[in-house]
């Protein structure tokens, strides 16, 4: 009876811990995913980094079927499509343009919030570098409108001010485009996002030049 008492323990504990076990667990692989999209992106040129990105969108896309009520996988699953599709470029990156979208406004009827705003910055960067109709689904104005809503949940967000001023800068408001990317460039820096902060800012201050050189 005694062991019986002790089974029944241990089996209530580890149901009781499952689902903190699995939500670590899920972390983990989050981080995992991050950490090699953070790698492919700006560590790597050329084939290689597409064949990374792709390697990493395949990895995402995985885990959020897995998990397809967890907003943060499905936003990792969003991004990492996103960016294989811009790296692959052409008529046949639009249908990961495509999944991307979707999966993201899937992630916003879970939680807008998930990843800081993140899932607003990626779609804002979707339509406005995907072709309009009848190619795509670009369009300037849900561009501007989810930049803008990105920036509502992260201000001062290395991410969300780069993007949106690229594409103010696109757009030929160079002024605005100027503010925006120097918020970029004065942004915080992110805990362990070392190699993503230092990658993007390099692409601000590029972004920035471009800009300035409308102004001057």
């Amino acid at each position: 009876m005694k062991y019986s008492h002790l089974w029944l323990s241990l089996l209530l504990l580890l149901v009781s811990l499952s689902p903190a076990l699995a939500a670590n667990s899920l972390g983990a692989e989050i981080l995992a995913i991050r950490d090699a999209w953070d790698h492919a992106n700006y560590e790597l040129t050329g084939d290689a980094r597409e064949k990374a990105l792709a390697k990493v969108a395949r990895e995402a896309r995985a885990l959020a079927d897995q998990h397809p009520d967890r907003p943060e996988a499905l936003a990792w699953k969003g991004i990492a499509l996103a960016t294989w599709a811009g790296a692959k470029g052409g008529l046949g990156a639009l249908s990961l343009a495509k999944e991307a979208r979707d999966t993201l406004l899937a992630a916003e009827q879970i939680d807008p919030k998930v990843l800081n705003g993140s899932i607003y910055t990626t779609l804002g960067s979707l339509y406005y570098r995907v072709p309009g109709w009848p190619i795509g689904f670009g369009d300037d104005d849900k561009a501007r409108t989810y930049f803008r809503r990105a920036l509502a949940l992260n201000p001062d967000g290395l991410d969300p001010n780069y993007f949106y001023g690229d594409f103010l800068l696109e757009q030929g408001e160079y002024e605005k485009a100027v503010k925006v990317l120097e918020r970029a460039l004065h942004a915080p820096p992110r805990p362990d996002r070392a190699v993503a902060d230092q990658g993007r800012r390099r692409q601000v201050q590029a972004a920035l030049r471009k800009a300035r050189e409308h102004t001057s």
